[in-house]
């Protein structure tokens, strides 16, 4: 049984980081096509960063772009998201889920395992 476990959240204020954790049991990261969303109450849950499978290529949503940075420890079997420069716009429950289909990052509905989520809030 695969099982993805977040963690890293809190509160931070703006300008702050944080990095945040997806440790996975039961499947070997290493080529495994892993993404970072996040949702906020109201809205769908959009994808903040993935890294592929296949050739480790990594993307980043436009508003996190130079801010956060995704990679993945082989020998943890962890996937990490740094974030710097923290903004309120950041707030939200972050999850990490994985794609077992594709071998590059494709889109939310890709996606069919998920982690429990890991909230951030930025505030002062």
């Amino acid at each position: 049984q695969v099982q993805l476990v977040e963690s890293g959240g809190g509160l931070v204020q703006p300008g702050g980081s944080l990095r945040l954790s997806c440790t996975v049991h039961g499947l070997t990261v290493a080529h495994t096509t892993i993404g970072w969303f996040r949702q906020t109450p109201g809205k769908e849950r959009e994808r903040v960063s993935c890294i592929s499978g296949g050739d480790g290529s990594t993307n980043y949503a436009d508003s996190v772009k130079g801010r956060f940075s995704i990679s993945r420890d082989n020998a943890k079997n962890t996937v990490y998201l740094q974030m710097n420069s923290l903004k309120f716009v950041d707030t939200a429950i972050y999850y990490c889920a994985i794609d077992m289909d594709n071998a590059y990052c494709g889109g939310l509905y890709e996606y069919g395992l998920w982690g429990q989520g890991t909230p951030v809030t930025v505030s002062p």
